[in-house]
């Protein structure tokens, strides 16, 4: 495997660092374990759309965009009410 410099301020790549160490890890290890934990936009799409065909399977649940957007607007509002707290 080839490596890749990445540019990121010195502040982000000491704190990066510092939370590597406390895992016993390398930097490069933990960067590696980070990026393969993380999921791509297309791969959060597929999860969701499957998610969403369970939902669906199991009790109807099927909003259309304008209930979604609802929705999506009250739980905005509670984990801010929720932030604030």
């Amino acid at each position: 495997m080839s490596d890749a410099n990445i540019r990121i301020p010195e502040e982000a790549r000491d704190r990066l660092a510092e939370v590597a160490a406390g895992e016993g890890m390398s930097l490069r290890a933990y960067l590696a374990r980070l990026a393969e934990s993380l999921l791509t936009p297309a791969e959060r799409a597929e999860r969701a759309e499957r998610a969403r065909a369970v939902l669906k399977e199991w009790n109807g649940y099927d909003p259309d965009p304008v209930q979604q957007a609802d929705l999506d607007a009250e739980l905005d509002r509670r984990l801010g009410k929720a932030d604030a707290a």
